[in-house]
């Protein structure tokens, strides 16, 4: 598996030690995504509107290894809120990082919150 792959791993809301804040609510498109960078690390982050919701997982696609998945298309699989990679259209779970098509591994996804018009990602370090 590639290096890059390895750096990004699934946190969990109980795993956060740190709440960065990512950028104003207004940075981010309504029903679209934007990319953050936190160390080494980048992270899509999505507005996802329609749901009253957000979102956040790597911005890495695992099959083109491209940052792309900021740019992809929000939209939902029975119900699962879902990320579609602008390269190959492989389709991931926004809640739990899962590939809906079942050939590739899943993606890491982060805790989201919102406070004072802020948005802050959760990072286990």
């Amino acid at each position: 598996m590639d290096t890059l792959l390895l750096k990004y791993k699934t946190v969990k809301e109980a795993e956060v030690k740190v709440w960065f804040k990512a950028a104003p609510v207004s940075a981010f498109p309504k029903d679209g995504g934007a990319c953050v960078k936190y160390k080494d690390l980048q992270i899509a982050v999505f507005n996802f509107s329609r749901l009253g919701k957000w979102y956040a997982c790597q911005n890495l696609s695992p099959e083109k290894q491209e940052m792309v998945l900021s740019r992809g298309m929000l939209g939902d699989h029975k119900g699962i809120p879902k990320i579609a990679c602008p390269l190959h259209k492989k389709t991931f779970s926004l809640e739990t990082g899962e590939n809906l098509n079942a050939d590739l591994a899943p993606i890491a996804v982060y805790p989201v919150k919102i406070e004072a018009e802020n948005v802050y990602i959760g990072f286990s370090e």
